[in-house]
């Protein structure tokens, strides 16, 4: 066996043994004036639970100096236990790891301050037993910790989305012991992919699962309340509980653009917790909708795509709409031209450059469009007439 640390003519390890219970309290109170979170809990968890763990971990230093020798499991096992309830108690682990490093470096000082010029190489030893000791304690409780919290946000995903699909499904039995907000916000999410998605595995995962933790902490940020969700890195639904006004679209949508780091399409209807599913339906179409017309990112209600909204229900009229520039099938060229020319607000130039030809071409196609369908874009009731002959096409390409 390894003979004890000797430092100023005594053993280390009775050094801490003989004043643990009266250097852990000190240390404690240490805790408090130096880590802010120590500050807020409870003065009888303070002197009972981390008093105890800290009384703990001075025993086993000094059986670590006694012995020269790591932690064992057996001593660890007291730390990832408490390790595990600071994380249901939700204090941070950055603050957890600072109260283990500074009662680290509190007792160095301690033992350090006592030393003389002869204690040399029992102060390489002991340097090297606390450098062994802050590796095993920092790798123990991060484990502990966190595999806490991925347990606990595990259950908290769970009952998420039995809420959710509770609300969708209209189950009052399930929602009988749920709080529920007198109205809801129901977002109907696309998410494009991060450039960081395109990685190799796991890589790519790995940042497809960020990009979507940071989105549903930026949609947190704009309500009072715990954000109901239902989503993967593609999209999904988000319902935001609304006790007061609603959250500005706009906001909510360019909040979570900047954490996607991609683009994102938003389509909302709010409605009392009854109509959640009713929003929802809404929500998912004007999605649609907004998608499959082109629409650029952003946020959109029923009522920023009522015209193709309306032309993407089922009807008889929406064929025939569609049938009005079948004239114009036979010249590609004529049907993109006319197309562009309303995209660009009426703009001939504008429409000559996106399509690389002289305006006069621009002219001769248009007028060749309005012999062809006698539908003049110059007339206010026509050009009504061929924007919703233009949507109604799109839509019939994007069902086949």
């Amino acid at each position: 066996m390894a003979s004890v640390l000797i430092l100023a003519g005594c053993p280390v390890h009775e050094l801490l043994d003989r004043q643990a219970t009266s250097l852990a309290r000190q240390l404690v109170r240490m805790f408090v004036e130096e880590i802010p979170i120590y500050r807020r809990l409870p003065d009888e968890e303070l002197d009972g639970d981390i008093t105890r763990i800290t009384e703990h971990n001075l025993r086993m230093i000094s059986g670590m100096f006694r012995d020269r020798r790591p932690p064992t499991a057996a001593e660890l096992a007291p730390l990832r236990a408490s390790a595990a309830r600071r994380a249901q108690e939700r204090v941070p682990l950055e603050a957890l790891l600072a109260a283990y490093h500074l009662g680290a470096r509190w007792v160095w000082d301690r033992l350090v301050a006592r030393a003389s010029p002869a204690d040399f190489e029992a102060m390489l030893d002991m340097n090297r037993l606390v450098l062994l000791y802050t590796e095993a304690v920092t790798s123990a409780v991060c484990t502990a910790y966190l595999e806490e919290r991925e347990g606990m946000l595990s259950q908290e995903q769970h009952a998420m989305h039995a809420t959710v699909s509770a609300l969708l499904g209209g189950d009052h039995t399930a929602l009988a012991a749920v709080r529920l907000a007198p109205r809801y916000l129901v977002l109907a999410i696309a998410v494009g992919a991060h450039p960081d998605e395109k990685q190799d595995e796991p890589g790519g995962s790995i940042a497809a699962r960020r990009k979507l933790h940071r989105i549903r902490a930026a949609v947190q940020r704009h309500a009072t309340e715990q954000v109901l969700s239902v989503l993967d890195a593609t999209g999904g639904l988000v319902l935001i509980p609304l006790n007061a006004g609603e959250p500005s679209l706009a906001e909510v949508t360019s909040a979570m653009a900047r954490a996607a780091g991609a683009p994102i399409w938003v389509a909302a209807e709010a409605g009392p917790a009854d109509r959640v599913p009713a929003a929802a339906k809404v929500a998912e179409e004007v999605l649609e909708v907004a998608r499959v017309f082109g629409r650029p990112p952003g946020g959109y209600r029923l009522a920023d795509v009522l015209l193709e909204y309306q032309l993407t229900r089922p009807s008889e009229a929406t064929a025939r709409l569609a049938g009005l520039l079948d004239p114009l099938l036979d010249n590609p060229d004529l049907l993109r031209t006319l197309k562009v020319y309303l995209d660009s607000g009426l703009d001939r130039r504008r429409t000559a450059e996106l399509l690389h030809v002289h305006p006069n071409t621009v002219d001769y196609r248009l007028r060749r469009a309005v012999t062809l369908t006698g539908l003049d874009p110059a007339d206010p009731a026509q050009l009504q007439r061929i924007g919703a002959a233009l949507a109604a096409r799109r839509h019939q390409a994007h069902l086949r």
